[in-house]
């Protein structure tokens, strides 16, 4: 099955006077909820929906807790989480605080699952 993308249209904001590129956008083809994917899981396993669900449950609890601890979340082919800052800049390192920080986001780095199948997506242009 293929991805589906279209093209939109975008200014470069520090060139408003330009005219807009066309670039292509990943459209999505809809959602699938934690149940579904436990169900997915429980189908091709030994482990129940149930089961799969409390695991689920119990990874949304220790991967956040682990972050905030400062550490890098590694699930070995899956990938791993990190946080990321964005911050004002200084003039020099002793003068960089906490207070300088204006933006926390976890960061996905795929592992090589995601890498292998992101490397044989096929696409197909919609309007």
């Amino acid at each position: 099955m293929a991805v589906n993308y279209k093209a939109v249209p975008k200014k470069n904001p520090s060139k408003q006077g330009d005219a807009a590129k066309f670039y292509a956008q990943v459209v999505s083809s809809g959602d699938v909820t934690q149940r579904q994917l436990a169900k997915q899981v429980s189908a091709i396993s030994t482990i129940s929906t149930a089961d799969t669900m409390a695991v689920i449950e119990a990874f949304l609890q220790v991967i956040p807790q682990a972050l905030a601890d400062g550490k890098i979340v590694r699930l070995g082919d899956f990938g791993s989480f990190s946080l990321q800052v964005s911050s004002e800049g200084s003039v020099d390192a002793p003068a960089v605080s906490k207070n300088q920080i204006k933006k926390v986001s976890v960061k996905f780095r795929p592992g090589k699952e995601f890498t292998n199948v992101t490397n044989t997506v096929d696409f197909n242009k919609v309007s």
